[in-house]
């Protein structure tokens, strides 16, 4: 039965109709009683809208946007969670400047990402042009292809490390079996980023292989066959056709990847926790040290206030670079 407080319309039809208004939709209701507030249709539809928003709307607020503009205000206090507060101003960022531990980081973070954007992309992209072909059991090999995007980075990972194992593992058992010597890789600090890398490109570039097969899947056949009645062999194809009309895509790949490699954390943390000396010590993992291992909140704060400005400035970059070899017809 309907409660007392029900609107006067909605008891009326419930006495006029039976309890077949009780079967109305959640989007029905809400159109009745907006239609009853003397609202227009647009009105309507547009309020509607917003209340479907309205709970992710306060999750991003809650967890994404109060939590940034905190970490700005305590970016200029020297807080270790167990004192009060003491505001020190832009002494954090001033100490950053002398700080050889993040000039250190951040160049292992640049180093990371110098080696992993261009193999993730060449990787990602010759595997989507690959897959774009008709091939038996296609929706296999991309299923296979993208497994290790939706799989957790803390068990690949895991994994990996097991894989990376000097005597037992199986990358150094495989170099072994070809007459190859292993490194220690892990334990090396010349080889400890590039093991880093190399996890990274398997785990990730099935992600912009998805991207990449939607962008040829959108490029005309006719063009193609035009080019192949002129006579163009298949790089020409690729390398006037296919590159250019799918340079948009590339476009989002590249600022997505740079990224996404600016903030890296789960695999330097569980694989090396930074090591060996400081070799696979990254931006977002030295965060993480100076707040929840050192307790020092204010200086890790300004740590991620510097990488966004990194990353802003490279995005930004990026932004105004594509006029040059992005083609949007």
């Amino acid at each position: 039965m309907l409660k007392r407080r029900s609107p006067h319309w909605i008891r009326q039809a419930h006495h006029e109709r039976g309890p077949l208004v009780l079967s109305l939709s959640k989007d029905r209701f809400s159109t009745l009683w907006l239609k009853r507030r003397g609202l227009s249709l647009a009105r309507q539809e547009e309020l509607v809208a917003y209340l479907f928003i309205l709970p992710s709307l306060i999750g991003f607020l809650a967890f994404l946007v109060v939590p940034m503009i905190a970490s700005l205000g305590l970016s200029f206090y020297d807080w270790e969670l167990l004192t009060p507060p003491r505001f020190i101003g832009v002494q954090n960022f001033i100490t950053l400047l002398s700080d050889t531990v993040f000039r250190s980081v951040m160049l292992n973070t640049l180093y990371y990402t110098v080696g992993l954007v261009p193999l993730n992309l060449v990787i990602s992209l010759g595997l989507a042009v690959w897959l774009n072909a008709r091939l038996r059991g296609l929706t296999l090999y991309r299923m296979a292809f993208f497994m290790p995007v939706v799989t957790v980075t803390v068990a690949v990972a895991l994994i990996w490390r097991w894989m990376y194992e000097p005597r037992a593992g199986v990358v150094d058992v495989f170099l072994r079996a070809i007459g190859l010597p292993g490194p220690a890789w892990l334990g090396d600090p010349d080889w400890a980023m590039p093991a880093l890398i190399l996890m990274s490109v398997w785990k990730g570039f099935g992600y912009n292989m998805v991207l990449f097969l939607a962008g040829l899947q959108g490029i005309p056949t006719s063009i193609y066959e035009a080019a192949m009645i002129d006579g163009a062999t298949a790089w020409q194809r690729f390398w006037r056709i296919t590159l250019p009309l799918l340079s948009p895509t590339v476009f989002l790949a590249v600022v997505l990847t740079v990224i996404s490699s600016f903030q890296v954390f789960d695999q330097a943390l569980v694989m090396t926790r930074g090591g060996p000396a400081g070799a696979t010590n990254t931006i977002v993992l030295y965060i993480y040290q100076n707040g929840f291992e050192f307790f020092r909140m204010g200086y890790a704060s300004a740590i991620a206030w510097v990488l966004f400005g990194i990353i802003f400035v490279f995005t930004l970059l990026q932004m105004r670079m594509q006029g040059r070899w992005v083609q949007y017809e």
